[in-house]
């Protein structure tokens, strides 16, 4: 199925190591392609329910984000709709919207989109540090292809 919109969301915090790991995958990957109009980079950093509309509006959703798998085995992990985890990852305070809580609301308000990917690898370091480690830092390039191949493939249909 062709997607007439594409959002791909980079989340976390450049000041705390690999929680940065999202904004970090989403300006290589719009630094690494050239995508038409119908697909839109978002940096959503840490802005939480602000960023519910980018996942209510479109047609399918790549989100790039540092998560704690329960294996936790150093790789990239890639989820798609119902696969995702109930638990993705831990908030770095208790008053902000995680992902999982942006997801459930959608879900709430009937407006998922058709497609819903997550993108992501359980970090090594949460200090404050600007900078991914050199473990999450070569995990990079795979999960940028990652998301590359699927809006290849669900914009030639």
């Amino acid at each position: 199925m062709k997607y007439n919109r594409i959002n791909v969301i980079g989340l976390g915090n450049l000041l705390y190591g690999d929680e940065g790991f999202g904004v970090t995958a989403i300006r290589s990957f719009q630094a690494s392609s050239s995508y038409p109009d119908a697909v839109q980079c978002i940096d959503g950093g840490t802005q939480g329910i602000y960023l519910l509309d980018f996942i209510e509006s479109c047609d399918a959703v790549i989100v790039f984000d540092a998560l704690i798998p329960l294996e936790y085995e150093r790789r990239v992990y890639l989820y798609r709709n119902e696969e995702l985890p109930a638990f993705i990852h831990r908030k770095m305070s208790s008053h902000q919207m995680g992902f999982s809580e942006m997801i459930g609301l959608a879900r709430l308000r009937g407006n998922m989109p058709k497609e819903l990917v997550l993108i992501g690898i359980p970090p090594k370091e949460l200090e404050l540090n600007v900078g991914l480690s050199d473990e999450v830092a070569l995990l990079l390039p795979e999960a940028v292809e990652m998301g590359k191949a699927l809006v290849d493939g669900w914009l030639a249909g």
